[in-house]
């Protein structure tokens, strides 16, 4: 087994995945430092490197270097094995591989801060986070030092105040709808900063020669001011930046700080596809890469039975049988991902037929005039054939409920413009719809305004969307529609989409969001998904209309 992994490694460094090493110089360490991470794994335990591989590569590379692993967040939940265990499986099989350090993402908290917080306390080694906070003061240490000899190496965590939105608002509130749980999220990324620089400065204190930042920020611009590079250009002080969440690969990106100097900013993808690492050679430098493993066989079938692949195994196992259950078919490929360009996601800024497929679920379960389902909610796509319980699960990982409120047009036209408030960039809060169509003219400017949690607080100029039609009639702002979608998004507040907490619920949480996918097919469809939803691009719910008319 080590001879094949041996060869892989080997092969790496010759494509210049691995920087050759230094010539002889002033020793720092008696031998070079590999720091491994990974980040938004998304419960892809056996996909790409899956955890079994992840363990192999660190054991290699450990017979000839100092090796750390690490992980910076949304571990615990994209797959039915999170789900249906609540996150359980995921910490112990992280605890079996052997992380050293640990920091959060928005999608730790998906199961409810209580289970969040009973996750955290069971698992062998805490989280570390400078910015999360419960009225005011930080719930786990801003960060956690590791020696190698005598050298100190510090390892801060974030996490993004996306999180606000990107998981469920109401789990960071009190019973009387006060946030008490918070992110350092002020000032228009100030309080952020600070709160890093001060985690920073205290490292540095304490001996740290080099500081890592194990971030759960991203560079999408609706992440803004919260991105990595943001923090970056508002702090000193930092080695290197290991960051998650925008499901970014980079390999050895350069930001310049605050005064000048430059971090090494690395990024690791999703679903295990990419192992990152920060090498910290042993004359001192510093550089950075990403082992990648994108192949169709997957690493840990690649390895064969390890110990950490056994545990894997006993995981799955007593999923597998109920998963592989077939509750329905279809005759088309249902898709989130471009028809052409079929490694780009699509889903979260344009219409797509596995989109009009659950919005149509929404709509038909309920008997709304309208159904919204948020782009980020929709998960993975489906291929024509038999319709597994793991494939609807993988769609809808959330376990949202269905809720159907009494709303006005005018605050369906808010939430539209809110979905669209990004465009042409990703968006988890892009809308997938049924019952209506609309227009987007990205070339107009959005003046949606938010909060410093980045909540929906109103639209101050020109909407981008236009011409909205409900049942083929134009949208009256003063009527009252019946709308469905889920509570993460009507009731919760979730991806910023306020303006509907008033409204009067007439439905509230009846069914979770994959079971409303099966209804629909099986009851509505007949079983069967068919030639309706052939269009990948779905049937034209959704225009985007790219330059101003002509005058």
């Amino acid at each position: 087994m080590k001879r094949k992994l041996g060869l892989f490694l080997s092969m790496a460094m010759l494509l210049g995945s691995v920087p050759a090493m230094a010539e002889e110089e002033a020793q720092l360490l008696s031998k070079d430092l590999m720091i491994l991470f990974t980040s938004d794994v998304h419960c892809g335990i056996e996909q790409g490197f899956g955890y079994a591989g992840l363990a192999a590569v660190r054991d290699q590379l450990a017979e000839e270097n100092y090796v750390m692993l690490v992980d910076n967040g949304d571990a615990i939940q994209g797959e039915p094995v999170g789900t249906m265990t609540t996150g359980e499986a995921i910490v112990n099989l992280m605890d079996e591989v052997g992380y050293e350090s640990v920091t959060m993402g928005n999608h730790e908290f998906d199961y409810g801060m209580e289970r969040f917080l009973e996750l955290a306390e069971a698992r062998e080694v805490p989280y570390i986070s400078c910015n999360f906070t419960y009225n005011g003061e930080l719930v786990f240490d801003p960060y956690v030092i590791k020696e190698f000899d005598g050298v100190k190496i510090a390892f801060v965590g974030v996490t993004t105040p996306k999180t606000f939105t990107s998981s469920t608002p109401t789990y960071f509130q009190d019973e009387n709808g006060n946030y008490v749980y918070g992110f350092c999220e002020g000032n228009d990324g100030q309080d952020l900063y600070d709160a890093v620089q001060k985690a920073v400065d205290s490292a540095r204190e304490e001996g740290a020669e080099f500081v890592i930042l194990q971030a759960h920020l991203g560079i999408e611009e609706e992440c803004s001011p919260w991105m990595s590079t943001d923090v970056i250009a508002n702090t000193i002080g930092l080695t290197a930046v290991l960051d998650g969440h925008s499901h970014s690969e980079l390999e050895q990106e350069e930001v310049i700080d605050k005064d000048g100097h430059p971090v090494q900013l690395v990024a690791a993808g999703t679903k295990m596809e990419n192992i990152g690492y920060l090498k910290i050679a042993a004359d001192g430098s510093v550089s950075t890469g990403l082992y990648s493993w994108k192949n169709d066989i997957s690493f840990p079938a690649f390895l064969g039975e390890t110990e950490v692949s056994k545990a894997v195994d006993e995981a799955t196992a007593a999923l597998n049988e109920k998963l592989n259950e077939v509750v329905a078919s279809s005759e088309v490929d249902l898709t989130i991902y471009d028809a052409v360009e079929t490694d780009v996601r699509i889903i979260r800024n344009a219409e797509t037929n596995l989109g009009d497929l659950c919005a149509d679920a929404y709509r038909a379960m309920s008997g709304a005039d309208v159904a919204f389902v948020n782009g980020g909610g929709i998960r993975v796509s489906i291929e024509k054939g038999d319709i597994t319980l793991d494939d609807i699960l993988k769609v809808h990982p959330f376990g949202n409920a269905l809720c159907l409120v009494e709303c006005t047009g005018q605050q369906i036209l808010d939430a539209l413009e809110w979905g669209a408030h990004v465009l042409p960039d990703e968006n988890g809060g892009f809308l997938q719809v049924s019952g209506l169509t609309y227009e987007i003219h990205p070339y107009i400017e959005s003046s949606c305004t938010c909060d410093d949690k980045g909540a929906f607080t109103g639209v101050e100029g020109e909407y981008r969307v236009k011409n909205v039609m409900v049942g083929g009639e134009p949208l009256d702002l003063e009527k009252t529609y019946k709308l469905a979608s889920h509570n993460y998004m009507l009731k919760n507040g979730g991806d910023g989409f306020t303006m509907f907490q008033e409204c009067n619920i007439l439905i509230d949480e009846s069914m979770l969001d994959n079971q409303v996918l099966i209804n629909y097919i099986t009851d509505s469809l007949g079983g069967v998904v068919g030639e309706a939803y052939a269009d990948p691009y779905g049937d034209g719910r959704i225009v985007a209309v790219e330059e101003a008319p002509a005058e």
